[in-house]
């Protein structure tokens, strides 16, 4: 008879995949280090906060596995889950660095980001996903998706990012949730209700067939034991998120004047990369993005042949800088896409970029800073971006920025505009430097207002009360700025018209900024304000994390 592992829950799972006699838990619920942030909204809290750092061996190899319970606030990743989860890839990391082989395994049953704590959410899958990147230089990363919720929002990101991707036919693995989609897009573009259409789409069997997902299992213990071990002995292959041209191709291709099914994903990706480019037709929109790429690069042509991305490099600071803008095109063949917002094009051009410049500076010793000028309103909400693998798409972006700051660019973010969701990670996120400008009508959060009054079932009145008690939740760039991310937050005249007195201030804050390489993004709890007040328990969880496990 076949043992269920998706009827487990999450520290049951991990017990189940380690050696016997061998799980030991790191931070385990008598520690009682609990999430501050949900009792003030009348929320019971969890004291393990829905993660289980679970060390041990799997067939004699040590392991850590990380195990995300579904059950509790759908798996949502808040500031102490997310911060145990990014915590211990870091201390994995540095016993590899140390000569020691551990292979860490990621169990996700989660909806992305914990709506209740939302940018300690997006602050801490940020941080997971820059480990990702650092680990799968040494290491197989394994992600498993068992099912029961599934894995969507800016996990869905991170699970792209892993080596290899185990998964049975009842999971769902997607960027945008059916009713989100339906939300933001309208019901029209995906019939949340439509089971069988869901299913073809981000459905487990689906993601395997069209090449998204590395194996399909049976839900039986065993069966997963088997595909861990089979994804730590085969040979490494080419991540997806650095198959840049084959995705462009791939995207290039698809007819948008009809609804393409997963038959038609299988048939593009069998065909070999073509020459044929898809007519990119370019309508540009005035925004701060464009505007703000075109005061710092002094009007350079943008080298992008993508309309939506503005790409130039330039001497700034008396430094050779390549700046990077997603702009809006009312032209943008993906119509859901039109407003600025990160698609597949865009997803996978901004990859395409930074790789260009560390390939060309990888034997330079002086290398180029790359600067994220930012101004995205989300991701895009739309079926075929469902489809053919958003997530994967900005996961190229991810792991492109982050490779560039391991590789030694200086990596900064720039926010002059709104800083929503999956677009946020995918562009600017893994800046190890941010700066902004002091402007009330930016927006930074994980989800439009809309959509997370309903993933959360309350009023958008209710959900702007709970900003007063929780910061996090709240979307202007003040209250973002309190967590502690930011280096600078810029206030001058006119951020949409700035004069020559507004752009010098800028200027010095952003050379100030990009002056500074780091290889990591520890340093956004070293600041003033992650210390006193925005990342105290983000820090508190690295801390207890370190303690126990020596």
């Amino acid at each position: 008879m076949k043992t269920s592992f998706i009827e487990l829950k999450g520290r049951k799972r991990a017990q189940a995949l380690l050696d016997i006699n061998t799980f030991e838990e790191i931070l385990d619920p008598f520690d009682r280090i609990e999430s501050p942030h949900l009792p003030a909204q009348g929320i019971v809290p969890e004291s393990d906060d829905g993660v289980v750092i679970a060390r041990g061996t799997i067939s004699g190899q040590p392991a850590v596995i990380l195990s995300i319970e579904g059950s509790f606030q759908g798996g949502g990743i808040g500031e102490v889950s997310g911060s145990k989860i990014a915590g211990s890839l870091e201390h994995v990391l540095k016993d590899i660095q140390n000569g020691k082989k551990i292979i860490p395994v990621i169990i996700f049953d989660t909806g992305g980001v914990r709506l209740q704590e939302a940018n300690y959410g997006l602050l801490c899958i940020s941080e997971i996903q820059s480990a990702i990147v650092a680990l799968k230089r040494h290491v197989p990363v394994i992600g498993l998706i068992p099912g029961n919720v599934g894995c969507f929002g800016g996990m869905s990101i991170t699970a792209a990012l892993c080596s290899t991707l185990i998964i049975t036919e009842t999971a769902r693995f997607g960027l945008n949730g059916p009713e989100v989609i339906e939300q933001e897009a309208g019901i029209e573009e995906l019939n949340s209700r439509d089971r069988r259409l869901i299913w073809d789409t981000i459905g487990g069997r689906s993601r395997f067939e069209t090449g998204l997902v590395d194996q399909l299992v049976e839900d039986d213990i065993p069966a997963f034991k088997k595909a861990i071990i089979k994804a730590v002995t085969e040979p490494d292959t080419i991540s997806r998120t650095r198959q840049i041209e084959h995705y462009l191709s791939i995207i290039s291709q698809i007819d948008l004047s009809v609804k393409n099914t997963k038959t038609d994903f299988i048939e593009l990706n069998k065909k070999k990369k073509t020459e044929v480019k898809a007519v990119l037709e370019n309508k540009p929109v005035e925004g701060k993005g464009r505007t703000w790429f075109t005061i710092l690069t002094e009007g350079a042509s943008s080298i992008s042949e993508y309309p939506s991305l503005l790409v130039a490099d330039t001497q700034f600071e008396g430094k050779l800088t390549r700046f990077i803008a997603v702009v809006p095109n009312e032209a943008n063949r993906f119509p859901r896409a039109r407003r600025g917002e990160v698609g597949l094009v865009e997803g996978w051009a901004i990859a395409k970029y930074v790789r260009q410049a560390i390939d060309e500076d990888a034997h330079k010793a002086d290398k180029r800073n790359i600067v994220a000028i930012i101004d995205v309103p989300s991701q895009a909400y739309g079926y075929h971006e469902e489809l053919f693998g958003i997530h994967y798409a900005c996961a190229a972006g991810v792991d492109a920025y982050a490779s560039a700051r391991i590789s030694g660019h200086s990596v900064t973010g720039f926010i002059v505009g709104n800083a929503i969701s999956g677009a946020f990670l995918t562009h600017g996120m893994q800046a190890s430097r941010l700066i902004a400008l002091n402007d009330p009508s930016i927006n930074i959060q994980a989800m439009s207002k809309e959509s997370a009054a309903r993933i959360t079932k309350r009023t958008i009145a209710e959900l702007e009360k709970a900003t007063q008690k929780v910061p996090a939740m709240a979307y202007d760039v003040a209250s973002f700025n309190a967590l502690g991310p930011l280096d600078a937050l810029v206030t001058i005249t006119d951020t949409t018209h700035p004069d020559s007195a507004d752009i010098q201030k800028v200027s010095a804050a952003l050379g100030k900024a990009v002056h500074k390489a780091d290889d990591t993004l520890n340093q956004r709890l070293e600041t003033p304000n992650a210390i006193n007040q925005g990342r105290v328990y983000s820090r508190l969880v690295r801390t207890k994390i370190g303690e126990q496990w020596n």
